[in-house]
């Protein structure tokens, strides 16, 4: 048996970044991955990330090798194709990683700063004593051995499969499950065109319900003649399978025409606020675990980054001080939630408007310019947005069968600010969480209500 003053389940983003703020406080930390070492960081993902998450962290921005391309912006498609939008702004310009690359640097960091890696090690179960979380269960997978690590505190870092987080006691007070319908099934390929893209500084994403129900379809730019392609669709009853759905709809576009497949993968996204709670006695949930992932386009390396190094700070003032209760641990719930998570809620109030409008409608709401750069990029922010429903606009959409979109864009701006006013309400303490937990809950069905029916 080891001990630990912090074990943290994955080395992904949120897991090394973590380990690294541990360590360099002084504390002894080790952190598991199922992959070999030099495997970790590859991962199905669409690999890009704002570059102000390093400056707002207060981290190197990545290095040559480790950046496919720069991004400046990102162009959105209506589902016909007829009408794109061009959106840029500060925190949409960054780059589109070697994901394997960047991984294996943060990893190394957090080693150099004296975390312990533990390799193809698998996760089996939580230890618990006298309700709190106080070590783990692990399989080495190179020799089937068992082994059990103590550690003073746990980070939950496994990603969306969240092999602890499933298995805590409910009186711990944090989520076990995630609604399907609050989930993404995706499929991605990393193929090689005859020929380069263009223009490699934007990203582009295709809206359209038929083949994306719930979702869209990307193609992001890579070195050279290569490009990230996939698509996602929401995890709800009947849902298409998406690698079916990206080789019908996407790869058959002249685009592909010869084109050549380098490898490809499947996996799931949260597409939903944060975990209302993700602390309990001597446990912390990060990252895709956390559901910390952006509601609109997926992107969860940004936000995981924060939430490891939230959570490691954390867990280093809980070490010096000596107390790892719930109440000790809920800084992290309020840091995040302020720095990110209210954005995350208003931008999950935005996705299912999204979700829940017709291409019929999209095709006409961005061809009318209902929907504008602005507003796209105001939404990608998680800033508030008033949609400008005038008269002309009323007068335009008389030409339609269906006017709820005009409605749908009306209520969703004002719930989007009725749900982040809300967030700011977060309680300093796990004393008025259940009531704030009851009351979010009923914003979302009623987000539900009016813009889904």
């Amino acid at each position: 048996m080891d001990k630990f003053d912090v074990i943290i389940a994955g080395a992904g983003t949120g897991g090394s970044l973590a380990a690294r703020t541990v360590a360099e406080a002084g504390f002894r930390v080790c952190f598991l991955d199922r992959k070999k070492r030099a495997d970790i960081g590859k991962k199905v993902c669409g690999d890009a990330i704002g570059r102000h998450h390093f400056s707002n962290l207060g981290l190197k921005e990545p290095t040559s090798d480790e950046v496919e391309c720069f991004m400046e912006g990102v162009e959105i498609y209506s589902p016909d194709q007829k009408t794109s939008y061009v959106v840029k702004g500060e925190e949409l310009y960054g780059f589109v990683l070697n994901r394997h690359r960047f991984g294996q640097r943060l990893i190394t960091e957090a080693e150099d700063a004296g975390a312990v890696l533990y390799d193809q090690t698998q996760v089996l179960d939580p230890i618990l004593e006298a309700e709190r979380v106080c070590g783990v269960k692990t399989k080495n997978l190179k020799t089937q051995s068992e082994k059990t690590l103590r550690g003073s505190l746990v980070i939950e870092a496994s990603g969306f499969m969240a092999a602890l987080r499933k298995k805590l006691p409910p009186n711990l007070g944090i989520d076990r499950t995630v609604d399907n319908q609050d989930v993404e099934a995706c499929y991605r390929e990393i193929r090689s065109l005859n020929r380069a893209l263009d223009d490699k500084t934007l990203c582009q994403i295709y809206l359209n319900q038929t083949t994306t129900p719930g979702g869209y379809y990307w193609v992001f730019p890579k070195k050279g003649n290569r490009v990230n392609v996939g698509l996602g669709v929401a995890m709800v009853k009947g849902f298409p399978r998406p690698k079916d759905q990206l080789y019908q709809h996407v790869l058959s576009q002249p685009l592909f025409a010869g084109s050549s497949i380098i490898e490809g993968g499947a996996w799931y996204v949260p597409t939903r606020r944060p975990l209302n709670s993700m602390v309990g006695n001597g446990v912390l949930v990060v990252g895709d675990a956390a559901c910390q992932v952006n509601p609109i386009h997926g992107g969860g390396i940004g936000p995981s980054m924060i939430g490891g190094k939230l959570a490691g700070e954390t867990a280093v003032k809980a070490l010096q001080e000596g107390i790892l209760t719930r109440e000790a641990l809920w800084e992290y719930n309020t840091r995040y939630i302020s720095d990110y998570g209210a954005k995350q809620a208003g931008l999950e109030v935005f996705r299912i408007l999204l979700q829940s409008v017709s291409d019929e409608d999209l095709n006409y709401g961005m061809h009318h310019r209902l929907l504008t750069e602005e507003d796209l990029l105001k939404a990608s922010l998680g800033d508030d947005i008033h949609f400008s429903i005038t008269e002309k606009a009323r007068r335009v959409f008389k030409g339609l069968k269906n006017i709820t979109f005009l409605r749908k864009l009306r209520n969703t701006s004002k719930l989007i600010r009725e749900v982040k006013s809300w967030y700011q309400n977060y309680p300093s303490s796990p004393a008025g969480f259940e009531k704030w937990k009851t009351r979010t809950d009923e914003l979302f069905k009623k987000t539900l209500d009016q813009l889904t029916k």
